[in-house]
Protein backbone atom coordinates (compact mmCIF):
# COMPACT_ATOMS: atom_id res chain seq x y z
CA UNK A 1 0.00 0.00 0.00
CA UNK A 2 2.91 2.25 0.30
CA UNK A 3 4.26 1.83 -2.52
CA UNK A 4 0.99 2.17 -4.16
CA UNK A 5 0.59 5.71 -2.69
CA UNK A 6 3.98 6.77 -3.87
CA UNK A 7 3.56 5.52 -6.99
CA UNK A 8 0.44 8.02 -7.21
CA UNK A 9 2.32 11.41 -6.06
CA UNK A 10 5.25 10.68 -8.46
CA UNK A 11 2.07 10.54 -11.34
CA UNK A 12 0.41 13.65 -9.53
CA UNK A 13 3.68 15.66 -9.17
CA UNK A 14 4.59 16.44 -12.46
CA UNK A 15 4.18 19.49 -14.59
CA UNK A 16 5.00 22.07 -16.75
CA UNK A 17 8.06 22.73 -19.02
CA UNK A 18 8.01 23.80 -23.10
CA UNK A 19 9.20 23.42 -26.17
CA UNK A 20 9.88 26.71 -27.41
CA UNK A 21 11.16 28.15 -23.90
CA UNK A 22 12.77 30.97 -22.44
CA UNK A 23 14.86 30.65 -19.49
CA UNK A 24 14.49 33.38 -16.47
CA UNK A 25 17.75 34.62 -14.88
CA UNK A 26 17.22 33.37 -10.95
CA UNK A 27 19.30 36.11 -9.43
CA UNK A 28 18.26 40.30 -8.96
CA UNK A 29 18.65 42.66 -5.73
CA UNK A 30 16.71 42.19 -3.15
CA UNK A 31 14.97 45.50 -1.68
CA UNK A 32 14.71 45.01 2.31
CA UNK A 33 11.98 47.54 2.30
CA UNK A 34 9.62 45.74 0.22
CA UNK A 35 6.69 45.33 2.51
CA UNK A 36 4.97 41.65 2.93
CA UNK A 37 1.72 43.03 0.88
CA UNK A 38 3.82 44.87 -2.01
CA UNK A 39 5.59 40.79 -2.27
CA UNK A 40 2.05 39.44 -2.58
CA UNK A 41 0.65 42.32 -4.75
CA UNK A 42 3.92 41.35 -7.03
CA UNK A 43 3.51 37.55 -7.19
CA UNK A 44 -0.55 37.59 -8.08
CA UNK A 45 0.78 39.46 -10.58
CA UNK A 46 2.55 36.27 -12.23
CA UNK A 47 -0.35 33.57 -11.51
CA UNK A 48 -0.81 31.31 -14.34
CA UNK A 49 -3.42 32.60 -17.21
CA UNK A 50 -3.88 29.78 -19.57
CA UNK A 51 -6.42 27.45 -20.02
CA UNK A 52 -5.08 24.91 -21.27
CA UNK A 53 -2.06 22.35 -21.08
CA UNK A 54 -0.26 19.60 -22.45
CA UNK A 55 3.51 18.15 -21.41
CA UNK A 56 5.71 15.24 -20.90
CA UNK A 57 7.31 15.47 -17.68
CA UNK A 58 10.69 13.22 -16.99
CA UNK A 59 10.76 12.38 -13.43
CA UNK A 60 13.21 11.24 -10.93
CA UNK A 61 12.29 9.12 -7.59
CA UNK A 62 13.97 7.83 -4.72
CA UNK A 63 13.21 6.38 -1.54
CA UNK A 64 15.33 4.18 0.80
CA UNK A 65 18.61 4.85 -1.66
CA UNK A 66 16.66 3.35 -4.19
CA UNK A 67 16.12 5.65 -7.45
CA UNK A 68 13.58 5.19 -10.31
CA UNK A 69 12.88 7.10 -12.99
CA UNK A 70 9.54 7.85 -14.68
CA UNK A 71 8.40 10.18 -17.60
CA UNK A 72 4.28 10.95 -17.78
CA UNK A 73 2.66 12.27 -19.81
CA UNK A 74 0.25 15.24 -18.63
CA UNK A 75 -2.59 17.00 -19.30
CA UNK A 76 -4.74 19.99 -17.33
CA UNK A 77 -7.57 22.19 -18.03
CA UNK A 78 -6.78 25.14 -15.56
CA UNK A 79 -9.28 25.26 -12.70
CA UNK A 80 -11.16 22.22 -13.80
CA UNK A 81 -9.11 18.78 -14.08
CA UNK A 82 -5.28 17.34 -13.90
CA UNK A 83 -4.69 14.36 -16.06
CA UNK A 84 -1.81 12.14 -15.63
CA UNK A 85 -1.01 8.85 -17.98
CA UNK A 86 1.83 6.66 -17.42
CA UNK A 87 3.63 5.14 -20.01
CA UNK A 88 1.70 2.86 -22.12
CA UNK A 89 -1.67 3.89 -20.36
CA UNK A 90 -0.52 1.53 -17.35
CA UNK A 91 -1.45 3.66 -14.83
CA UNK A 92 -3.85 7.24 -15.12
CA UNK A 93 -4.92 9.46 -12.95
CA UNK A 94 -7.83 12.16 -12.75
CA UNK A 95 -7.94 15.00 -10.51
CA UNK A 96 -10.76 17.61 -10.86
CA UNK A 97 -12.40 19.71 -7.72
CA UNK A 98 -14.77 17.14 -6.89
CA UNK A 99 -12.67 13.86 -6.67
CA UNK A 100 -9.29 12.26 -7.06
CA UNK A 101 -9.29 8.70 -9.10
CA UNK A 102 -6.61 6.12 -10.29
CA UNK A 103 -5.98 3.15 -11.48
CA UNK A 104 -2.82 0.76 -11.79
CA UNK A 105 -2.92 -1.68 -14.45
CA UNK A 106 0.08 -3.19 -13.07
CA UNK A 107 -1.57 -4.48 -9.63
CA UNK A 108 -4.79 -4.56 -11.21
CA UNK A 109 -6.28 -1.37 -8.72
CA UNK A 110 -8.27 1.60 -8.48
CA UNK A 111 -8.79 4.27 -6.24
CA UNK A 112 -11.62 6.64 -6.62
CA UNK A 113 -12.65 9.12 -3.48
CA UNK A 114 -11.64 12.15 -2.10
CA UNK A 115 -8.82 14.13 -1.25
CA UNK A 116 -7.47 12.07 2.06
CA UNK A 117 -5.16 9.66 -0.27
CA UNK A 118 -3.46 12.98 -1.45
CA UNK A 119 -3.37 14.13 1.98
CA UNK A 120 -1.54 11.44 3.47
CA UNK A 121 0.62 11.71 1.29
CA UNK A 122 2.37 15.24 1.71
CA UNK A 123 1.05 15.28 4.96
CA UNK A 124 -1.14 18.54 4.69
CA UNK A 125 -4.95 18.78 3.99
CA UNK A 126 -5.30 19.17 0.19
CA UNK A 127 -7.70 19.95 -2.21
CA UNK A 128 -7.60 20.37 -5.67
CA UNK A 129 -6.71 24.52 -5.57
CA UNK A 130 -3.85 23.46 -3.44
CA UNK A 131 -2.64 20.83 -5.78
CA UNK A 132 -2.90 23.08 -9.24
CA UNK A 133 -1.07 26.06 -6.82
CA UNK A 134 1.68 23.59 -6.09
CA UNK A 135 1.86 22.53 -9.77
CA UNK A 136 2.39 26.04 -11.28
CA UNK A 137 4.78 27.40 -8.90
CA UNK A 138 2.35 29.31 -6.77
CA UNK A 139 1.64 29.22 -2.86
CA UNK A 140 -0.61 26.52 -1.64
CA UNK A 141 -2.13 28.94 0.48
CA UNK A 142 -3.85 31.74 -0.20
CA UNK A 143 -1.75 34.81 0.87
CA UNK A 144 -5.16 37.02 1.18
CA UNK A 145 -6.58 34.62 3.98
CA UNK A 146 -3.67 35.48 6.42
CA UNK A 147 -1.11 38.31 7.78
CA UNK A 148 2.37 37.77 6.89
CA UNK A 149 5.84 39.20 7.96
CA UNK A 150 8.34 40.28 5.41
CA UNK A 151 11.96 38.93 5.81
CA UNK A 152 15.17 38.13 3.53
CA UNK A 153 17.71 35.94 3.10
CA UNK A 154 20.67 35.91 0.90
CA UNK A 155 18.72 35.30 -2.53
CA UNK A 156 15.29 34.90 -1.74
CA UNK A 157 12.06 37.37 0.08
CA UNK A 158 10.49 35.59 2.94
CA UNK A 159 7.00 35.68 4.23
CA UNK A 160 5.60 33.51 7.44
CA UNK A 161 2.62 33.93 8.85
CA UNK A 162 2.30 36.81 11.43
CA UNK A 163 1.04 34.27 14.27
CA UNK A 164 2.74 30.76 13.08
CA UNK A 165 0.54 28.26 14.56
CA UNK A 166 2.38 25.02 16.72
CA UNK A 167 0.69 22.45 14.51
CA UNK A 168 1.99 23.87 11.40
CA UNK A 169 4.97 26.12 10.99
CA UNK A 170 5.01 27.81 6.80
CA UNK A 171 7.67 29.61 5.24
CA UNK A 172 7.36 30.75 1.88
CA UNK A 173 10.23 32.02 -0.17
CA UNK A 174 9.92 34.46 -3.29
CA UNK A 175 12.32 34.80 -6.23
CA UNK A 176 13.31 38.66 -6.37
CA UNK A 177 13.59 38.34 -10.33
CA UNK A 178 9.81 37.78 -10.88
CA UNK A 179 7.93 36.84 -7.59
CA UNK A 180 7.42 33.37 -8.12
CA UNK A 181 8.07 30.90 -5.36
CA UNK A 182 11.57 29.60 -4.96
CA UNK A 183 10.41 27.50 -1.93
CA UNK A 184 7.12 26.55 0.04
CA UNK A 185 8.42 24.69 3.29
CA UNK A 186 5.93 23.35 6.00
CA UNK A 187 7.06 21.76 9.17
CA UNK A 188 4.55 19.91 11.55
CA UNK A 189 6.86 19.30 14.44
CA UNK A 190 3.71 17.09 16.59
CA UNK A 191 3.93 14.81 13.80
CA UNK A 192 7.35 15.07 13.05
CA UNK A 193 6.62 15.78 9.37
CA UNK A 194 8.30 18.23 6.76
CA UNK A 195 7.74 19.30 3.29
CA UNK A 196 9.59 20.97 0.70
CA UNK A 197 8.79 22.31 -2.91
CA UNK A 198 11.50 23.97 -3.98
CA UNK A 199 11.23 25.53 -7.85
CA UNK A 200 14.86 25.15 -8.79
CA UNK A 201 13.98 27.01 -12.36
CA UNK A 202 11.62 28.79 -14.10
CA UNK A 203 10.85 29.47 -17.90
CA UNK A 204 8.33 31.91 -19.89
CA UNK A 205 5.87 30.35 -21.89
CA UNK A 206 3.89 32.87 -23.83
CA UNK A 207 4.79 35.25 -21.74
CA UNK A 208 3.91 33.72 -18.72
CA UNK A 209 6.63 32.64 -15.97
CA UNK A 210 6.33 28.79 -15.38
CA UNK A 211 8.26 26.08 -13.27
CA UNK A 212 11.10 24.27 -15.56
CA UNK A 213 12.21 22.00 -12.92
CA UNK A 214 11.16 21.34 -9.19
CA UNK A 215 12.29 19.53 -5.82
CA UNK A 216 10.20 17.78 -3.54
CA UNK A 217 11.17 16.50 -0.16
CA UNK A 218 9.00 14.94 1.56
CA UNK A 219 9.79 13.42 4.89
CA UNK A 220 7.90 11.57 8.03
CA UNK A 221 9.72 10.38 11.06
CA UNK A 222 12.45 8.61 9.28
CA UNK A 223 11.04 7.83 6.07
CA UNK A 224 12.34 10.65 2.99
CA UNK A 225 10.97 10.92 -0.43
CA UNK A 226 12.69 13.09 -2.95
CA UNK A 227 11.40 13.67 -6.23
CA UNK A 228 13.19 15.63 -9.14
CA UNK A 229 11.52 16.87 -11.92
CA UNK A 230 12.32 18.21 -15.54
CA UNK A 231 9.21 19.70 -17.45
CA UNK A 232 9.54 19.19 -21.71
CA UNK A 233 7.33 19.49 -24.64
CA UNK A 234 4.61 21.89 -23.63
CA UNK A 235 2.12 23.30 -25.61
CA UNK A 236 -0.54 25.84 -24.44
CA UNK A 237 -4.12 26.26 -25.32
CA UNK A 238 -4.72 23.44 -27.84
CA UNK A 239 -7.94 21.49 -27.89
CA UNK A 240 -7.41 18.14 -25.38
CA UNK A 241 -9.14 14.73 -24.18
CA UNK A 242 -9.25 13.38 -20.98
CA UNK A 243 -10.25 9.44 -21.01
CA UNK A 244 -10.52 8.06 -18.28
CA UNK A 245 -12.38 4.87 -17.66
CA UNK A 246 -11.74 2.17 -14.73
CA UNK A 247 -11.36 -0.93 -16.09
CA UNK A 248 -13.07 -4.16 -15.36
CA UNK A 249 -12.14 -6.47 -12.47
CA UNK A 250 -10.09 -4.31 -10.75
CA UNK A 251 -9.69 -4.15 -7.16
CA UNK A 252 -10.86 -0.85 -5.30
CA UNK A 253 -8.03 0.63 -2.88
CA UNK A 254 -10.26 1.46 0.24
CA UNK A 255 -8.94 3.70 3.06
CA UNK A 256 -9.20 2.54 6.70
CA UNK A 257 -10.97 5.60 7.60
CA UNK A 258 -13.49 5.59 4.30
CA UNK A 259 -15.56 2.31 4.82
Amino acid sequence: MKLLKYSLLVLLIGVLGCKSTKSITNSSALDSKLSAKQIIRENSKKAAKFKRLQTKVKIAYTQDNKAHNYTVNLRMEKDKTIWISATLGLARAMITPEKVRFYDKINNQYFDGDYTLLSNLLGIDLDFDKVQSLLLGESIYNLKDDTYIASINEVSYILQPKDQKVLLELFLLFNPAHFKMDSQQLYQPLKKRFLQIDYTAYQEIEKQVLPKTMKIIAVENTDEVLIDMEFKSVSLNQELRFPFRIPSGFKEIVLANEK
